[in-house]
């Protein structure tokens, strides 16, 4: 009768100490944590400049729904503002407004641009995307379908209210 009493005992005894030396005992680092070290010391929104402007100012900038088309706004965050272009439930392209405050390297590819859209200046990079540079703001339009041309990402992007966009500050 005492020996299975012992037994127990020993048992729970034993297993106590396993667990205390195993939950005191320290890890060897994973490959993982000097990138996750690396990253909390990152300060949060480093990459937005603070004089950049809320990406929800840009939203009464963007062209209307209509025609076929529905705009749907899928981000918004400081300096910077998206919407997906839909036609029959399908998204044909993505209009966004950015702020080149945070970087400055995205208003210099204007600065040898012979093309104007709406009187300014305007880039096309590759087969895909339109922009111009309104201020220090950039409006893009980016094809998402095949059949979503440059003469239809220019035509949306005089679709903006590029003259009010102008005056914001």
């Amino acid at each position: 009768m005492i020996l299975p009493r012992v037994r127990r005992t020993l048992a729970a005894v034993l297993l106590s100490v396993l667990l205390f030396t195993t939950a005191c005992s320290q890890s060897a680092p994973s490959r993982f944590d000097q990138a996750q070290q690396d990253s909390t010391r990152v300060k949060s929104g480093q990459a937005v400049a603070k004089k950049a402007t809320q990406g929800s100012e840009f939203n009464k900038f963007f062209p209307p729904a209509g025609d076929g088309y529905q705009r749907v706004y899928t981000q918004e965050k400081k300096g910077f503002a998206e919407a997906n272009l839909k036609k029959g439930g399908k998204v044909v392209a993505q209009l966004a407004v950015s702020d080149t405050t945070s970087i400055p390297s995205a208003a210099a590819k204007f600065a040898k641009s012979t093309k104007q859209i709406g009187g300014y200046p305007a880039v096309q990079v590759g087969n895909t995307q339109t922009s111009v540079l309104v201020g220090k703001y950039q409006v893009k339009v980016l094809s998402k379908d095949p059949t979503f041309s440059a003469s239809d990402r220019e035509a949306w992007i005089q679709k903006f209210n590029l003259s009010g966009l102008s005056r914001l500050k």
